[in-house]
């Protein structure tokens, strides 16, 4: 151990109001106790109803030993806290609902409550008045998949657009009168989901503390040939932290994984990022991300900036934190804006915060001398409050009229307009569409305007007009919103009704709202839209964003779309983004593989006078190589003679991933050997085994998770040398690695908690999956590599793995 690391040694129990003082909170804030123990256990998520009653999900059952042995038994629940006499702490609890195992999710519902038991959605309700439930519904059963809890859907979270969004979970769900909805979207984030003012997400990694979507994520995966850029953007790179002391780290025997003085270095348990939006607090903490590190005891400040339609974040203090105890069992991992205002903490108050699938022997060394097997069933919730702030109980918002709730549409704390606008929907009372209307065309504030916008449409009750005084609106996050809600009137027969008060807005000087511009229009699909559309990006080439946006809406369309700019004056001059654009496009057609459009695509490339425009084209040809979505050459009609001729390299390398009938050489593959059934049967396990263990990150496409999880599809790692990937499973892979173009900074965590079986099966399956045809792998060759690497904790390196064969 280095001599500036103190020995590990027992940490005691503190009371809540002990742990408070460990805090180190800036100046002109406290903290208060509102729960503890025995009230909560192992707390992890909690919300508000609209009578200010805060609902507790609590994980009781998580690792009650190092060995995490019966952690399956159904002990977790959902509590229901009250304070029934107004100073702030809880003295009233009800088990609502119990006997759950291991739950991960909560949120309020009509007439009751969304429960995430993984792999279950339950919805849950109290049908007698007695604060218990007893009656459930089954929402969807592939909510997770039960097996790993720090890989398990989560969030809930009632976004603007009326969805419950969710994190780590490929879906959406939504109640419209009664019939519960579900929508298929880009997967998104590990632990914790969190919305601003204009309904962006935000979420992260447990190495990667905050992270965001830019756009609405259906818009990146609704063209098959394109992924735009826009979700899951990282929001701030530097994931440095400042923890207080030396805590217990999973991987804390790797050089460089702790300071030399034992505190962590980078973030590696990061969770539950949280948007502070209400009144309480000093104005320049709104908008404000929220994160925790539960691992080291921290809570991070990130102020939020957004440029360009761009959003980014630095830490609030220098080399500091929000939130930096001393005390180790204090575990935040999830927040709430309670309805006073204040900001609550969720502390889940857990020694063994590693679950047992990941655990190192360092860290249970590390676990049993300082005792965090000890003092468990135990739990906080705290609020902090910034000094001389009196907080002021919750009104009673369940008992509200219709247009008292529609007031609450402007109120400047988030949680009370988004439970004004959730209640609204819910009842869909025709008398409030006159107030919601009102609001919306001329109300005082905007945030109360777009609230009412949003509400108007989950009651299916906004019309045309009242979207036309949106686009008109002089707050640009208003004409943005407007846009989006004009999408339905849009792809109807009744567009030319606002279709022109959308195109008014091609040159607004605000980029957010040429985004959202784009990310719309560009999906109308008709001559008119696409002129406009060309000419925005003509202005707006320098943005990712705004490029990416485009073409997301543009499937099947874009080779015409390129043939419009080859044609357009204005694209002779090379401006900022412009040939990446061109890129993009000639990526596009490539990607669909339809090979009369991919021959027109090389006459146009070869013909082009402009040098910037055919490398541009030619670079996008030659992307089919690189990508992860191509998995076989294209079949031309007839050989490209134009590009042939044109005899240069980059022409030669664009031609060598295109292949044509008598084209000289290409002999087509021989057919891959057909699996025996014994291999069959590995292959059908491995398929099992990659829903529970790997789909997570590398999802079930295999195409993984931009700057996360690389791809699978075509990867060399993957298909190469069976004693590479056996090894990598084992014992995890760390550090940069490239794959195919694109280079990955990896922490993969070892599978060797799988069986030979198992661990055969699922590289059989991912090498034999995909259009793949590599060689399945045997059982006998995981034992003998188990053996040769008994005894190793380190993950492996690129540079080691390439001296394997």
């Amino acid at each position: 151990m280095d001599p500036l690391v103190p020995p590990p040694h027992p940490v005691p129990l503190l009371s809540p109001e002990e742990e408070i003082k460990t805090f180190n909170l800036p100046a002109g804030f406290h903290a208060e106790v509102v729960a503890c123990e025995p009230m909560v256990q192992h707390p992890i998520f909690i919300t508000f109803d609209p009578d200010g009653r805060m609902w507790v999900l609590e994980m009781r059952g998580y690792m009650p030993n190092i060995e995490g042995k019966g952690e399956n038994e159904p002990i977790g629940r959902v509590s229901v806290c009250e304070d029934t006499d107004g100073d702030g702490r809880m003295d009233k609890s009800t088990v609502f609902l119990d006997h759950l195992v291991l739950p991960r999710a909560l949120a309020l519902a009509k007439d009751g409550v969304l429960v995430g038991e993984p792999p279950k959605l339950w919805f849950c309700r109290d049908t007698n008045g007695d604060g218990v439930a007893d009656d459930r519904t089954l929402i969807a059963s592939d909510y997770g998949d039960g097996v790993n809890p720090e890989h398990q859907a989560n969030g809930l979270l009632y976004n603007l657009d009326n969805w419950y969004c969710n994190a780590d979970y490929e879906k959406r769900f939504r109640n419209d009168g009664g019939k519960w909805l579900t929508d298929v979207v880009l997967d998104r984030g590990q632990w914790g989901i969190s919305q601003d003012d204009v309904g962006r997400l935000y979420h992260d990694n447990n190495s990667d503390y905050l992270r965001g979507n830019l756009i609405a994520p259906m818009y990146a995966a609704r063209n098959p040939n394109f992924s735009a850029a826009g979700v899951n953007v990282q929001i701030d790179h530097d994931q440095e932290v400042f923890p207080a002391h030396d805590t217990a780290e999973n991987r804390g025997y790797r050089p460089g994984f702790l300071r030399p003085d034992g505190t962590l270095h980078k973030v590696t348990a990061a969770c539950s990022p949280w948007i502070y939006r209400a009144q309480l607090f000093p104005k320049d903490f709104y908008g404000n991300a929220f994160v925790a590190e539960a691992s080291c005891n921290v809570v991070r400040r990130s102020i939020l900036s957004e440029e360009d339609a761009i959003v980014t974040g630095k830490n609030a203090y220098d080399q500091k934190e929000f939130i930096a105890s001393t005390y180790e069992r204090f575990r935040p991992v999830s927040f709430a804006t309670g309805p006073e205002g204040a900001l609550y903490i969720v502390d889940m108050h857990h020694g063994l915060i590693q679950h047992h699938g990941y655990e190192t022997p360092y860290v249970k060394a590390q676990y049993k001398a300082r005792e965090l097997d000890q003092h468990l069933m135990t739990g906080r919730i705290f609020r902090i409050v910034p000094d001389g702030a009196k907080p002021q109980p919750a009104a009673k918002m369940s008992k509200m009229l219709s247009p008292q709730l529609v007031e609450c549409l402007s109120n400047p704390n988030a949680w009370v307009r988004e439970t004004a606008q959730r209640l609204l929907v819910e009842r869909n009372v025709s008398a409030a569409s006159g107030p919601l209307k009102k609001l919306a065309t001329s109300g005082a504030n905007s945030l109360g305007r777009i609230h009412a916008l949003w509400t108007l449409d989950g009651m299916h009750r906004l019309d045309a007009p009242t979207v036309r005084a949106g686009l008109n609106d002089a707050d640009p996050r208003v004409r943005a919103q407007a846009i989006r809600l004009a999408e339905p009137i849009l792809g109807t027969r009744q567009r030319d009704e606002l279709l022109g008060d959308v195109l008014k807005l091609e040159a607004d000087a605000q980029p957010n709202v040429r985004l959202q511009f784009v990310l719309t229009v560009s999906a109308v699909g008709i001559p008119k839209t696409d002129e406009v559309i060309a000419r925005v990006l003509t202005s707006d080439s320098h943005n990712l964003y705004v490029r990416d946006g485009a073409l997301s809406g543009m499937r099947a369309r874009e080779l015409e779309f390129l043939e419009r700019l080859a044609n357009d004056p204005a694209w002779s001059k090379e401006a900022t983004g412009r040939a990446a654009l061109l890129k993009s496009l000639a990526v596009c057609v490539m990607n669909e593989g339809r090979g009369p459009r991919v021959g027109k695509l090389l006459d146009i490339a070869a013909t082009q006078q402009l040098r910037w425009r055919q490398d541009a084209l030619l670079a996008g040809i030659d992307e089919i190589g690189k990508s992860k979505y191509v998995r076989r050459p294209v079949m031309l009609p007839s050989a490209p003679t134009a590009l042939i001729a044109m005899k240069s390299d980059v022409a030669a390398s664009a031609l060598s991933h295109i292949v044509w009938p008598g084209k000289p050489g290409y002999v087509p593959p021989p057919p891959p050997k057909p699996l025996t059934p014994a291999e069959q049967q590995r292959y059908a396990l491995g398929q099992q085994v990659y829903a529970k263990t790997c789909i997570q990150c590398h999802k079930i496409d295999g195409l993984g998770q931009e700057g996360l999880a690389p791809p699978l599809v075509n990867s060399e790692w993957v298909l190469g040398s069976e004693q590479r990937i056996g090894r990598i499973v084992l014992n995890g892979l760390r550090g940069p690695i490239t794959v195919g173009a694109k280079t990955y900074n990896l922490d993969m965590p070892s599978w060797g908690i799988l069986n030979d079986d198992q661990l055969a099966a699922v590289l059989t399956y991912v090498r034999r999956s995909w259009d793949h045809d590599a060689s399945p792998v045997d059982p006998s060759l995981m034992a003998q590599l188990r053996k040769e690497t008994a005894g190793r904790m380190e993950a492996w390196s690129e540079r080691e793995l390439l001296h394997v064969r």
